[in-house]
């Protein structure tokens, strides 16, 4: 079973559901989906929101882990991604010499604010944690606890591990940054950082056809939909 935690946040909730279905169409193994959402973990996690956060999610995924009982191996993504692959791909890529793998960006965002006018900050090792496979049983830092208490760069920047070693590259076709690298037919997931074609300003950036034709195929399953359903002009 392929273990995949998607960040939830209810004014992209339509993107969370796209990008499940994209998993689903593609998968060739069984996998279990879970939203990371605010309102299913009010038990364990109580941080008070950051301003500068710019989803629900900004912290709550290092909770990954934790929802995964520190065992096994678990995916976590941004809701605001397109999977253009089977996940088992990215599923095979586990290796047990790490703790956790990223694509290792290298990205300096050039725009102070992104979708729906939130901030875009800038740090290092940005969008690093946006898809990471986690090796459950090495990363046991990562507790309600110090997920509600640790500073954002602490958790964002992996300073919970004992060190960059532990910490694996995976190819950077799994997590392509739409409207910062320049476009290209052969990636495997697509990540609408800046905003997506469920934004009425994004609604005609790169990969918005693929996204829509998915969200189409959510819809309606019975014959085929107006994409006007799924926010095209």
């Amino acid at each position: 079973m392929i273990r995949i935690f998607i960040g939830f946040d209810p004014r992209e909730t339509l993107a969370y559901h796209v990008l499940s279905q994209s998993i689903l169409e593609q998968a060739s193994e069984p996998v279990a989906i879970t939203p990371v959402a605010l309102s299913t973990l009010h038990k364990i996690f109580d941080r008070q929101k950051d301003p500068r956060q710019s989803t629900d999610f900004s912290f709550s995924r290092f909770l990954t882990p934790y929802l995964s009982d520190f065992s096994g191996w678990s995916i976590f993504m941004d809701c605001d991604m397109l999977l253009l692959d089977d996940i088992a791909r990215l599923w095979a890529l586990r290796d047990d010499r790490y703790a956790v793998q990223v694509v290792k960006h290298n990205h300096v965002p050039q725009e102070s604010t992104k979708f729906l006018g939130m901030p875009q900050t800038r740090y290092d090792k940005k969008n690093w944690s946006s898809v990471m496979l986690f090796n459950n049983a090495r990363c046991t830092r990562l507790t309600p606890d110090y997920v509600n208490h640790a500073s954002g760069l602490e958790l964002h920047q992996f300073k919970w591990l004992s060190g960059d070693h532990l910490i694996g590259a995976l190819p950077d076709r799994w997590n392509h940054l739409v409207g910062v690298q320049a476009h290209c037919d052969d990636v495997s997931l697509v990540h609408y950082t800046i905003g997506g074609p469920y934004f009425e300003e994004w609604k005609r950036c790169d990969y918005s056809e693929a996204w829509l034709d998915a969200c189409t195929r959510m819809v309606r399953v019975d014959q085929q939909a107006d994409n006007n359903e799924c926010g095209a002009a």
